[in-house]
């Protein structure tokens, strides 16, 4: 019963969490105390962040009978640096990206709302974890504190400092929040099936990092059902999933660039990404008509 399948699976995502994270929080804090042992600490804080994901893709397997269709690159570099972008419907895009990705590249390092700290639990272990937690401030309020200007790409800059220590994927859904008919709509989103993408923080990332990075990993997530919520996922609704990714190389103009001064090279920046997401759009369309060719 689908019922029984999602209580199970809600347990057992609770139980490897509850395992998992205290250890991964007792590291962060050693790590934010202990400064000689950084890289030995980051290293204990990503095992215990892998450990967890192996329980959920355990679950993951135990609760869905998904057909995946994953078209990825056949040499992936687990010691490699990656820039990982994907589109974003549904928080179970997290545990797809981790389903597909995880021993094939470094653990994912994701781009994360300030408000998504004071998460129970998830919050410290994201936080020990080094993610970037990007509080972005209206037009408006910008105007009245002009000092605040920069500070999101301040943050950027100081994690992805730390993520030069060890191998690491940097994760950014680049549309900020999930899609969704009623924020399309709202955005007039030039795309059919994508919101309008935010490019600062890839931007700023890729001036600090961007000769480490090997690639950039281009995901495509398609839901042939429709975007499962968290609970359907659960109870095993997920009945499709296909998933696309693409390795692209990180143009070098764009590797130090900067995105906040420099309005040509801005310019620029903004229209690769267009770029990019046009090309997704039209695979999302692709994907549309295959699974669904009367429509």
């Amino acid at each position: 019963m689908p019922i029984l399948t999602g209580i199970l699976a809600f347990l057992l995502l609770i139980l490897n969490t509850l395992f998992w994270a205290p250890l991964l929080i007792l590291a962060g804090l050693l790590k934010a105390v202990v400064i000689p042992y950084q890289k030995q600490l980051t290293i204990l804080v990503n095992f215990c962040a892998d450990a967890w994901i192996k329980g959920n893709v355990l679950w993951m397997k135990l609760a869905q009978n998904t057909r995946w269709t994953i078209n990825a690159p056949a040499q992936l570099n687990k010691r490699g640096w990656y820039f990982v972008v994907s589109n974003h419907q549904s928080w179970v895009d997290i545990l797809v990206l981790q389903y597909c990705l995880n021993h094939r590249i470094p653990l994912l390092k994701f781009f994360l709302k300030q408000q998504l700290v004071w998460v129970p639990i998830l919050g410290f272990a994201w936080w020990a974890l080094d993610f970037p937690f990007m509080k972005r401030y209206s037009k408006a309020y910008l105007a009245k504190y002009p000092e605040k200007k920069g500070q999101d790409l301040e943050t950027t800059r100081r994690s992805c400092e730390k993520f030069r220590q060890l191998p690491t994927s940097v994760m950014n859904f680049l549309e900020g929040t999930r899609f969704t008919p009623a924020k399309h709509d709202e955005q007039a989103s030039p795309f059919q099936h994508l919101l309008a993408p935010k490019a600062g923080g890839m931007a700023f990332a890729l001036s600090v990092m961007g000769d480490s990075f090997h690639s950039m990993l281009d995901v495509t997530i398609y839901y042939p059902d429709g975007a499962p919520t968290m609970w359907s996922f659960m109870k095993g609704q997920m009945k499709r999933c296909h998933v696309d990714i693409q390795e692209l190389e990180i143009p070098p103009e764009f590797q130090h660039g900067d995105y906040q001064n420099d309005e040509a090279f801005r310019l620029q920046f903004q229209l690769w990404v267009q770029q990019r997401w046009q090309q997704k759009d039209r695979l999302l369309s692709e994907l549309e008509l295959i699974y669904h060719p009367a429509s």
